[in-house]
């Protein structure tokens, strides 16, 4: 009982998830490119996230994938998680209504693209990194599997240590010392700390 209770959690997260992301795909859809600088490898690493943040959670609980990989589900994990979940979806809708018309889903540059340095900006400069994380954590904590619950965390970490330094130099050239001197001032993902 507890296995399923947190399964759907973890769905409700998900879909909260989707729903929050709709406008912001919508607007990118309308706001003209500057540049863009998406490649296989960027776009594989997008996919794998998805398969194993969506795709991979649902396929395990609905056809009973990797059964010797379940464990039990305590309430103190299903807590947990879902309070980890509530912090990915504040930070997530907090990352995106500061970026406004400057968010992607890929490595790109909005005509009137501006550096951000207000609201989470603020504090750190990866937000949404941070945010995706913190939707990996939950999904361990509340999809219990070891394989489908951690295996979103290790894509996302994946994805963050291959793409943050390019996407680091597109804003340098984008937006030279103002970004240097931001990048000075504020830490890549938690604040005061890394």
């Amino acid at each position: 009982m507890m296995v399923s209770l947190s399964f759907w959690c973890w769905l409700v997260l998900t879909l909260a998830w989707c729903a929050l992301r709709y406008p912001a795909v919508r607007r990118a859809l309308r706001t003209r490119i500057r540049e863009k600088r998406a490649d296989p490898l960027d776009i594989g690493l997008l996919t794998l996230c998805g398969l194993t943040l969506f795709a991979g959670p649902i396929a395990w609980f609905a056809g009973d994938l990797l059964p010797r990989f379940d464990r039990p589900q305590a309430i103190i994990t299903l807590i947990l998680g879902l309070a980890t979940g509530a912090a990915f979806l504040w930070l997530f809708r907090r990352s995106h209504k500061d970026l406004g018309k400057n968010w992607s889903v890929t490595l790109t540059l909005r005509e009137e693209h501006r550096l951000i340095t207000r609201g989470v900006y603020a504090h750190i400069r990866h937000p949404m990194y941070a945010s995706f994380m913190l939707w990996g954590i939950s999904q361990a904590l509340l999809v219990s599997n070891w394989i489908f619950g951690f295996a979103g965390l290790i894509a996302v970490i994946l994805l963050y240590a291959i793409r943050l330094r390019r996407e680091e130099a597109m804003m340098t050239a984008a937006f030279g010392t103002q970004y240097a001197d931001y990048a000075a001032r504020t830490k890549r993902l938690i604040p005061g700390i890394f």
